[in-house]
């Protein structure tokens, strides 16, 4: 019998989900090609949360990215009303005891270095913008925009909300669907007396939310959401006063880190998901991450699964001899977890961001009061990783 040939991968996309993959399957052995639309690598300058699943799923293929060391781990985590008195503690801490895996905040830029490093030098190909794709015998064949070629045994394509292996896949070319309210957020150099070493901070108001997270190096990730008509959030232009008023008469740490952040270092992203697709691939390609299943930030968990997604697809692809199998091995695999992790965050979306004063009420009763076990289960659920393909 001829010996097994590890298969070749091409990975579209070089944000968090692309870079994973690409860590993920090189440590099993598939030898990767990683193409990134942007002329440059140039990192989101605001946070993340990478939370304790994926930390204990990248620990499954031992794979440590010294993130303890890059970024804050979370110590505790509370959810506050907008002028800052406290609604509920949540354990996220204590889950990730229970795992071996810490929950850490952290600026995605150090999140990306560290993916980068542990790829070794692994060239990535910038200002490779893809145009689509095609199978022929056992492999497939990627183009580019530019002219360029790739051929490789499999195609991954983890290039975002606005995949163009996605649309390949698909057909679909609608836009990604709104979830009805506007993110401000920045990584920022802050101090104040509330903000002590692992910190993690929700506050919730009538139509608008903000979070304030400790990430290390006396810095602090914070982001603002406020309720508004898709277009004004797709077209908001830089007005610092408008992020200002909307949390005038909030808690002073939540109004002093807007005011001492340059408006430069604020991005605007409005909130977006898509309906859940149920295929993800054809043949010897697929999807990861955004690209796959993009959900609102409600449950921080959009790089968390992207993440998962890496590791669980490397341990297919190890464990198969036919990449096609593993390939669909792995897309039924995910698909319930990220469906279950899509609806929760669009639900959770409206919960969180009501404007009915009444409604608003109820909700924070409940958030006071509801037994631990209910309240935190969605949570619970999220933190613990799926069983992996072993």
């Amino acid at each position: 019998m001829p010996e097994r040939t590890n298969p070749r991968a091409i990975v579209i996309g070089a944000g968090i989900g692309g870079l994973a993959a690409a860590v993920a399957l090189r440590r099993v052995g598939v030898e990767v090609e990683i193409y990134e639309r942007a002329p440059e690598l140039r990192p989101a300058g605001f946070g993340i949360s990478v939370m304790s699943n994926a930390v204990a799923a990248l620990r499954a293929l031992d794979i440590d990215l010294g993130l303890e060391k890059r970024g804050q781990t979370i110590l505790h985590t509370e959810i506050m009303t907008d002028k800052g008195r406290t609604l509920r503690s949540l354990p996220l801490e204590t889950a990730g005891d229970r795992l071996g895996a810490p929950s850490v905040a952290m600026y995605r830029g150090d999140l990306q270095a560290a993916l980068l490093d542990a790829l070794g030098g692994l060239p990535v190909s910038l200002g490779a913008v893809a145009t689509g794709y095609d199978t022929s015998g056992d492999g497939v064949r990627v183009t580019f925009e530019d002219g360029r070629e790739a051929t490789a045994d499999i195609l991954i394509g983890a290039d975002g909300i606005n995949s163009a292996i996605r649309r390949a896949v698909t057909g679909d070319t609608r836009a990604p669907r709104y979830g009805g309210f506007l993110c401000w957020l920045s990584v920022t150099p802050f101090t104040h007396p509330k903000i002590t070493k692992g910190f993690n901070a929700h506050y919730w108001g009538l139509g608008s939310r903000f979070g304030l997270h400790d990430v290390g190096k006396g810095r602090a990730y914070w982001w603002g959401t406020v309720n508004m008509p898709a277009d004004a959030a797709r077209t908001w232009g830089g007005d610092k006063d408008q992020i200002v008023r909307a949390y005038r008469g909030w808690a002073d740490e939540v109004r002093e880190a807007i005011r001492t952040t340059p408006v430069e270092d604020i991005v605007a992203v409005p909130a977006q998901d898509r309906p859940f697709l149920e295929q993800w691939g054809d043949g010897p390609v697929t999807l990861l991450g955004d690209a796959a299943h993009p959900m609102l930030p409600s449950l921080g968990q959009g790089g968390s699964t992207a993440i998962e997604d890496a590791v669980v697809l490397a341990q297919c692809l190890a464990s198969r001899k036919d990449p096609v199998a593993a390939l669909r091995a792995y897309e039924n695999l995910r698909r319930e977890r990220t469906r279950e992790m899509v609806e929760v965050s669009r639900k959770f979306g409206g919960f969180e961001q009501l404007e009915n004063p009444a409604l608003r009420a109820v909700r924070d009763v409940y958030l006071r009061y509801a037994p631990q076990s209910v309240l935190f289960k969605p949570f619970q659920r999220a933190l613990t990783p799926q069983l992996l393909d072993e």
